[in-house]
Parts: C-alpha cells; sequence; structure tokens
C-alpha cells in the first residue's frame, strides 16, 4: 500500500514541476501589394529616396500591437506573435516596392548620399494596431508621409485608413493591415502625381 501511496506522490510532483507548454513564436509578413499601378502616368526625371519610417514607443518594436478600446488609447503587444521586420522596415520597403512598380522615377532606393538632387520622402507611423470592434478586428493604420526636395518641403499630409479583418484569425488582421497600406499607398500616388517642383525652386 505505502508503494502505491509512493508512485501517486511521486506522479503527483513530477506533474506540479513539468513547465507549462510554451508557444511557438510566429512571424508575419504583410500580403503583397495590390494596387492599380496603371492609374499612375506621372513621371519624373529625378530619383527618389525613401527614409526609414520613424516610429515611437511600441511601434518602434516587432510585436504586433493590439487594443480593445476603438478610440486605441490603451495598447497592447502579443507576446509570441511579431512582424517579420519592425513596422518602420515595413512600410519603407513596401512604398519602396509600390514606387518601383509604379515606375515613377529612374530609381527608387533608400541610400542615395545626401547631396543628390532628389525627392526625399519620409514617413512616421502614428498608429498600426489591431482594433477590436463591435463589428470584428480592424487593421487601423496612420502614417504621416513628407516630401522633400534640397531640404524644401514640398508636399506633408496625415493619411489614414481602416480595413476589417474577414475572422478573427490573426492572418487575417495582417491581410487588413496589407489592404489598409494599399489604400494609403495609393492616395500618396495621387498626391505624388500633383506634385509641383517648381514651387520652391
Amino acid at each position: 500500500m505505502k508503494s502505491v501511496v509512493l508512485a501517486f506522490a511521486i506522479a503527483f510532483l513530477t506533474a506540479a514541476c513539468t513547465a507549462p507548454t510554451v508557444p511557438d513564436m510566429v512571424y508575419y509578413r504583410l500580403p503583397e501589394p495590390t494596387l492599380d499601378y496603371a492609374a499612375v502616368t506621372r513621371r519624373f526625371e529625378l530619383p527618389i529616396d525613401v527614409n526609414v519610417f520613424a516610429a515611437d514607443g511600441l511601434y518602434s518594436e516587432q510585436a504586433l500591437i493590439f487594443t480593445q478600446r476603438e478610440d486605441g488609447r490603451a495598447l497592447q503587444t502579443y507576446h509570441y506573435q511579431h512582424w517579420v521586420d519592425p513596422p518602420a522596415r515595413l512600410l519603407q520597403r513596401r512604398l519602396i516596392g509600390v514606387l518601383r512598380r509604379a515606375q515613377i522615377a529612374p530609381l527608387v532606393t533608400d541610400r542615395l548620399p545626401a547631396s543628390a538632387d532628389a525627392l526625399v520622402i519620409t514617413g512616421v507611423i502614428l498608429r498600426f494596431d489591431r482594433v477590436r470592434a463591435a463589428d470584428g478586428q480592424h487593421a487601423e493604420v496612420s502614417v504621416q508621409l513628407r516630401i522633400e526636395r534640397g531640404g524644401d518641403l514640398l508636399d506633408e499630409h496625415v493619411y489614414k485608413a481602416s480595413e476589417t479583418a474577414k475572422s478573427d484569425e490573426l492572418k487575417s488582421t495582417v491581410d487588413a493591415f496589407g489592404a489598409a497600406l494599399d489604400t494609403i499607398y495609393a492616395e500618396f500616388l495621387v498626391d505624388l502625381g500633383k506634385l509641383d517642383l517648381e514651387r520652391k525652386r
């Protein structure tokens, strides 16, 4: 009898000391852009230099950010769900890819010398959140985009977009982030096409 009790005690202690299973880390990529590049008719002779976006606080980290409040005033981060790169890099590289596909300039890069005569685009991430709302999960994106040439400001706007995810799965929200960025970059292409390069020259 004692041996049976001892066996149960050992089994109980072993179970109690077993560490809980730690979830796997998951890294997400944005989906490929799906813009209407045929609508872009403006072509610049100048190269375009896209800087790394500025991002403060949580937005400078790789973890996906979420909130249970639609006003976005209380933010949290997922522990095991991350972007493959910090959003500042993701948004910069996506914009470079969009501009290249649009063939809007002879060169679109991120490493021109400061002395080069070029259009310089800088961005600031203001919001990049997964938001739970009454109708489901949303991707809320807000960025400030600024265009300069030779230190002169040519244009600056804040662009916002909200996309509803097709399901509560996190991957669906990642797809919604891609769609929101497509909306923002499509608007930016329109503004870029209206740019008056002679205004500050």
